[in-house]
């Protein structure tokens, strides 16, 4: 089979979809793998290096599209790349269909096989290409929250930290998942005081076991998100379900309880957002304000560091491509529920039960 990987069009998108080891894996098991010239280069991997390991350089993307029966990405196809997409050929790649309906349309009018990273469910119920990037987003949305809180970039002027005499910023994390758990950790290691909330009891039990004694658990519901809304610094929006459009937890009125210039960052959004009032943003204009609250919605955040998110990403993706590879996409299908389960359009169909049921499309069995 011929795989192909083009280099990544998003804006500030640094991650590839590659690492020399998985060029050297594929064309060991007899496959051939071409890679668009500077593709691993936000990554620190030059063009030499995948060669070295057996890849074809092909200098434009066009070219990748064309030749290759599978396409592995990173991010979901932007609108020029569209055209590239035809009938028969299957990529792989976050699609996250539900938070964008023209991209559902162009891919179910190319006939592709769209396998999405982030519904793939393994025999745990566990998301395992989605897990590695929640756990960067997580640590990263403290980072930059930490950041935005700062003067100059119209935070509070606030230290996450606090110093001796003054007190620490409170922040509050809605979902207590991979991400959630991830941004609590690291915002109680600053010192922080952390409230995290979630639905699920038995989760925040484990939480309450494992954190420090900063972390506080809430049972997430309307009159507590609001509560912990009134005395927050920084607020992470952490909401996930697996491939469906994000619920609005935090309403436009809400934000008039908050302190003024208080962060959120809602690292939901590739799934639409969990604030009622977030849209996205790129890393080159990350933040905007609405009712004097500071937004970061980056629809990429584990973008910004390559090179981490790669060699993460890679390594769970890659057992994946190998068996669209060596088996072809229909056989792979049918062998691993895993990957069925990241089927979400296949020749014009609908086959994700929850992109279906967000734009009122039919769902038909994608084998």
């Amino acid at each position: 089979m011929i795989v192909g990987v083009p280099k990544e069009v998003k804006p500030d998108e640094y991650r590839v979809a590659m690492v020399p080891a998985g060029v050297e894996e594929l064309t060991r098991a007899g496959h051939k793998v071409l890679i668009q010239s500077g593709a691993g280069a936000g990554s620190g991997i030059p063009d030499e290096q995948y060669a070295a390991n057996g890849a074809a350089i092909i200098a434009t993307a066009a070219e990748v599209w064309a030749k290759a029966d599978l396409i592995v990405k990173v991010k979901e196809p932007l609108p020029d790349e569209w055209p590239h997409m035809r009938a028969g050929q299957t990529v792989f790649t976050y699609f996250h269909f539900a938070a964008d309906e023209h991209l559902t349309r162009a891919v179910m009018k190319s006939g592709i096989t769209a396998v999405a990273y982030e519904t793939i469910k393994d025999a745990k119920g566990t998301l395992p290409l989605l897990t590695p990037m929640s756990e960067v987003a997580g640590r990263m949305s403290i980072q930059e929250g930490a950041k935005y809180l700062e003067r100059p970039f119209d935070g509070r002027g606030i230290l996450l930290a606090g110093v001796p005499g003054v007190p620490p910023a409170t922040v509050s994390v809605i979902g207590a998942g991979i991400v959630g758990v991830n941004a609590a950790r690291v915002a109680a290691g600053l010192g922080a005081n952390v409230f995290i909330l979630d639905v699920n009891l038995d989760r925040l039990r484990y939480i309450d076991d494992v954190m420090p004694q900063n972390v506080t658990t809430v049972f997430s519901n309307r009159l507590n998100i609001l509560e912990c809304l009134r005395v927050s610094d920084l607020v992470i929006g952490a909401v996930l379900i697996p491939g469906a459009k994000a619920p609005h937890l935090v309403r436009r009125a809400d934000l008039k309880v908050m302190l003024p210039r208080a962060v959120v960052i809602d690292v939901a959004i590739d799934q639409g957002g969990c604030f009622e009032t977030s849209k996205p943003t790129t890393h080159a204009n990350p933040t905007y304000m609405v009712d004097d609250i500071v937004h970061y919605c980056v629809t990429n955040m584990p973008g910004a560091v390559g090179r981490t998110s790669t060699y993460a990403l890679t390594n769970v993706t890659l057992p994946y491509a190998m068996q669209l590879a060596n088996k072809g996409p229909d056989r792979a299908v049918k062998e691993n529920p895993a990957l069925l389960a990241g089927v979400n359009v296949k020749a014009g169909n609908v086959t994700n039960v929850a992109v279906a049921e967000t734009f009122g499309f039919p769902c038909v069995s994608a084998v």
